[in-house]
């Protein structure tokens, strides 16, 4: 059997989210068992993002090659359907994450039933556009593993060399990667959306107010992400302007 033909052979939602559940407990009860209660499920989440991020980059790009006739306006393939629910599974299971720890995080809740309201209206509702939400999949999550592992040296920089030495080593190429996705590649393939789908030849497939709704929560998404890395190269740029000024004082 084919692996697209496998995959899609799977058993979908329920068995991806209990998947992730099971990671998720893992994490918090063996893997991360020796952090601090309050870095626990931050790495916790990681680790689910972990399990979502690269498998998700490397699903969607076989989804969409796997299809010859994939275009903006096509109808969704059942491989390309299961990896949408791949992701629905995963959203799902971090939103759970964030309203029983983070609450009043209402950034990234936000971001998350956004997010979900694409993939879900993608997935059951119009049954077209998933070689778009795909390709934006794939996107958002290329620089899912360096940015996980940079969230988890971040959160043990203080207390532990090692990590202090990780964050360091990959701070500058994770933003070098992150600003050239979310500040070149996402936009420029949210342009050529907008130019498809403006232009009316998706109307008898997808409803213009789905995808105007779809392509607001990714210019969102997009805003919030080169704001978020913006503060962080500033940041970088400041400590080591810091680093230098302390290092001249000291000679």
């Amino acid at each position: 059997m084919e692996l697209t033909s496998l995959i899609s052979s799977m058993p979908t939602l329920p068995l991806f989210f209990s998947m992730y559940f099971s990671i998720y407990l893992t994490a918090h009860f063996i893997v991360f068992r020796n952090w601090s209660p309050k870095l626990r499920p931050e790495a916790a989440s990681c680790l689910i993002s972990l399990a979502h991020g690269t498998p998700a980059v490397l699903l969607a790009c076989l989804a969409i090659l796997a299809d010859s006739t994939h275009g903006f306006a096509s109808v969704n393939t059942r491989f390309q359907n299961t990896v949408l629910e791949y992701s629905i599974a995963y959203f799902l299971m971090d939103l759970c994450h964030y309203l029983a720890f983070y609450p009043t995080d209402i950034l990234f809740i936000g971001h998350h039933l956004a997010t979900l309201f694409v993939f879900i209206t993608c997935r059951y509702l119009v049954l077209h556009g998933a070689y778009a939400v795909l390709i934006l999949l794939a996107l958002a999550e290329i620089t899912s593993f360096f940015q996980n592992v940079w969230t988890l040296a971040s959160a043990r920089r203080e207390d532990s060399e090692t990590a202090r030495q990780v964050f360091a080593f990959l701070s500058p190429p994770f933003y070098v990667l992150y600003s050239a996705v979310r500040g070149f590649a996402g936009p420029l393939f949210v342009y050529k959306m907008v130019v498809f789908y403006s232009s009316g030849a998706a109307d008898n497939v997808l409803p213009r107010w789905l995808w105007v709704s779809w392509i607001s929560v990714v210019v969102m998404a997009i805003s919030v992400s080169i704001l978020w890395i913006s503060n962080l190269w500033i940041e970088l740029y400041r400590e080591r302007m810091f680093k230098i000024e302390k290092d001249k004082k000291s000679t």
